[in-house]
């Protein structure tokens, strides 16, 4: 199993065990759902008797998105301009990484264009996405955005390919 962290947090955020694709050259989409936690009922065979019967726990049971929930995404949220501001800064540091680790100036320059491109199309559907950051809610940190499929029910999130890291488990 690969687990996907945050180049710049080192927060986990995605992993291959999930469906997984690559969009653009630039992002993943991987495929959530929502799950049920909670309300575990344990019947240990015994009778409570009258008095006990007010000792209940609240154990409601919760859907959750199985990726936000397992990695410990963080909800946050932004306007249009604050997310863009956000992303030019983000963008920075991704290239800076890239450079770091001695990437060709040929693939700096590619990544810059397909970001770009990318970017356009988040912001022109902007009012769709919900955002997360990872488990530090490290504001320098990715962003991860939650979207819906065309039936509005299945839920999926994207991540930026060049801001991860891939860790062997």
């Amino acid at each position: 199993m690969i687990i996907y962290k945050d180049v710049i947090t080192d927060d986990e955020i995605i992993s291959d065990s999930y469906d997984m694709k690559e969009v653009d050259g630039v992002a993943y989409e991987v495929d959530c759902a929502m799950i049920t936690e909670g309300a575990v009922n344990v019947d240990t065979g015994a009778n409570a008797s009258a008095e006990e019967a007010d000792e209940a726990l609240d154990d409601a049971e919760v859907k959750v998105n199985n990726v936000v929930n397992s990695f410990r995404l963080q909800s946050t949220s932004f306007d249009k301009k604050s997310y863009l501001t956000y992303l030019k800064g983000y963008m920075k540091a991704v290239k800076g990484k890239l450079q770091e680790a001695g990437k060709s100036e040929e693939e700096v320059k590619d990544f810059e264009t397909k970001a770009g491109a990318f970017a356009k199309k988040i912001l022109g559907s902007f009012k769709d996405y919900e955002f997360y950051t990872g488990e530090s809610m490290n504001p320098d940190g990715m962003v991860v955005l939650l979207n819906y499929r065309e039936d509005g029910v299945t839920p999926y999130i994207i991540a930026w390919k060049h801001g991860l890291k891939e860790m062997k488990v």
